[in-house]
């Protein structure tokens, strides 16, 4: 499992992913702000690990406070709070760490707890909302792993891995799974522009766990699913709303909708933490735009002419109709989504994995038009 991020000692420590694959070089964090810094300018990405990194922040802002009295610490738990809450709008799981974090405070308040009895408090809750990811993206392996056949060929659009959360991954989560079963799994994955979290990080984790990987650009999707190349897609999301429509890393709605195109299946796969029943729909989900600079330079070097005006949405939103299947760690969700996803959260989530995909549409059998699959 990648070394993502993690509590040593009175630091929080996180590898700087805007180096990968490069560098592969640690940040250390010592105040609350260094951790909001790092979350705002993508040393740490990947909603799950935003979420865990803000409630570590948090705890770890109130382990440093000099606050006199419970009074003066409440309030400065609630601007802890509050800056966090500004670094990224369109991950839910920031706003989930954050109420969870919120919830852990409010208990030890009202039991009367002193400020340094409050700050041990949220640094347990800090410590168990990062084991309690690491173990449902391996739930979410598990149940994912269930629609990827033997020799199985994956689309994958941007970074849904153990980068992306506490550990082990999402998206790429199932795809682990898969191969630990013995599978043999090929990815292809989508170099993602502007931030290129595909070429740089995806293909980073998988080659470093041996997996058959291949990077490719946005535009090559197309041709490669015509020419019967890829079986299936597989991404992870930042916010799923009530009726299914999905927030990912921009290009997604693309790809989802080249799948729908190509009679492909579109899988989410995504922690509970991601899915937000207040959000009716995608019309109603926040779209981060991020600075004009990482579409008009490649680190030092300009790449469009001055004058020319640019947008860079960090994320687009998939409407539910292209998607196959959501798959959480309590199992995979399938539509009409405005019906299951409010199971996911009951005692009992009756959910059930799909069919995996039919031998013809395995690797080394044959395209849609008959011909032999590379």
């Amino acid at each position: 499992m990648l070394p993502t991020i993690d509590w040593q000692g009175d630091v929080i420590v996180m590898v700087d992913q805007r180096k990968l694959p490069a560098e592969e070089i640690y940040v250390r964090c010592h105040t609350a702000q260094e951790v909001a810094r790092a979350i705002r300018t993508m040393v740490i990405r990947g909603a799950p690990a935003i979420g865990v990194a803000a409630a570590m922040g948090i705890a770890l802002g109130l382990r440093r406070s000099t606050a006199k009295g419970t009074r003066q610490f409440a309030v400065e738990f609630q601007k802890i709070c509050e800056m966090m809450g500004a670094t990224r709008p369109t991950a839910v799981n920031l706003f989930w760490a954050i109420a969870r974090m919120k919830r852990a405070f409010s208990e030890g308040a009202l039991a009367g707890e002193s400020p340094e009895e409050l700050a041990g408090r949220l640094e347990r809750e800090a410590r168990a909302i990062h084991d309690e990811d690491v173990a449902n993206c391996r739930s979410m392996g598990g149940f994912g792993a269930e629609v990827l056949p033997d020799g199985a060929r994956v689309l994958t659009h941007c970074n849904a891995g153990a980068l992306a959360t506490a550990g082990y991954g999402s998206a790429l989560g199932v795809i682990r799974a898969a191969v630990e079963q013995g599978k043999q799994i090929a990815v292809f994955a989508d170099e993602t522009r502007p931030f290129l979290q595909g070429a740089r990080l995806t293909a980073w984790e998988l080659v470093r766990d041996g997996i058959n990987t291949t990077v490719i650009t946005e535009s090559m999707a197309g041709p490669l699913m015509r020419a019967g190349e890829i079986d299936v897609v597989i991404v992870g999301a930042d916010r799923i709303a009530a009726n299914g429509d999905t927030a990912n890393k921009i290009g997604t709605y693309t790809v989802a909708v080249l799948a729908h195109e190509h009679k492909l299946p579109f899988y989410v796969a995504a922690p509970l933490s991601t899915i937000d029943l207040a959000t009716p729909d995608g019309d109603h989900i926040p779209i981060e735009e991020r600075d004009q600079r990482e579409i008009t330079h490649l680190r030092t070097w300009r790449l469009t002419p001055v004058g020319a005006k640019t947008r860079n949405p960090a994320f687009d939103v998939t409407p539910h109709r292209y998607i196959a299947g959501i798959i959480t760690e309590r199992g995979i969700f399938t539509p009409p989504y405005s019906e299951s996803l409010p199971r996911a959260f009951d005692t009992i989530a009756p959910a059930s994995a799909p069919p995996a995909l039919p031998p013809s549409r395995r690797f080394g059998g044959t395209n849609r038009r008959g011909e032999p699959s590379i």
